[in-house]
Order: structure tokens, then C-alpha cells, then sequence
């Protein structure tokens, strides 16, 4: 899930913020490879920006090779190069978006998890 703060009071222009927020994310693994982005207009709702802003970020990390778009399913974290640890995160978006549609909770998905592992 994108979880970005964006300043209103900061120099550094609000699209750029973005840019550099869910590349950080990336970065850290908090974005997997194929996981799910929301629309413009829904984070621009979400963070209180204009629409063409998030548009902006948006194209250019696509550019950067960080996004890709798919059409009408939407933009999605790109593939990060490693072939392993790309199918691991597709994996595990796709397990999450199984536990949603199931309306389960974090810690019953953890569960099952565990018990796949062995753990």
C-alpha cells in the first residue's frame, strides 16, 4: 500500500515529493514488483493534490522504469531486475489481493503463511 505524506510548505514541488516517496518505498520493499498503485484521481483525493500532479509523478516514473501502466488495469510497481525476487512480489500481491477478496485480516493471512512455511 502507498503510504506518502506530501508537504504543501516544503520547496521541493509536490510531484517531485511523490517521486521520490514511492521510489524510497521501492527501495526499501515496501513496493513489491507488480503490486498495485492507485489511480491518479484516487491518491490525488488521498493526498489533497491536483489531479495533473499526480499525473506528472506518475509519468515520470514510468520514465525512471520504476512504473508500468497496463492499460485499464491500472499502474503497477515495475519489475525490479531481479527475476526472483519479481515473482516473489507478484506472488505475495497477488496472495493479498486473494485475502481482501476473502475479507480476511492481516493476521489470519500471516497465519496461513506460517503454516505454508512450516513455521
Amino acid at each position: 500500500m502507498l503510504e506518502i505524506t506530501v508537504s504543501h510548505d516544503s520547496g521541493v514541488p509536490p510531484y517531485e515529493q511523490l517521486r521520490l516517496a514511492v521510489i524510497a518505498q521501492v527501495r526499501a520493499g515496501e513496493l513489491a514488483a507488480g503490486t498495485k498503485i492507485p489511480t491518479v484521481r484516487a491518491l490525488a483525493v488521498q493526498l489533497g493534490l491536483a489531479p495533473n500532479t499526480v499525473a506528472r509523478a506518475y509519468r515520470e516514473l514510468e520514465q525512471d522504469g520504476v512504473l508500468e501502466t497496463r492499460g485499464r488495469l491500472g499502474s503497477f510497481i515495475a519489475s525490479s531486475g531481479d527475476p526472483t525476487a519479481d515473482a516473489a512480489g507478484r506472488a505475495a500481491s497477488e496472495y493479498v489481493a486473494t485475502i481482501r477478496r476473502l475479507g480476511l485480516e492481516a493476521d489470519a493471512a500471516i497465519h496461513y503463511v506460517k503454516i505454508a512455511l512450516g513455521t
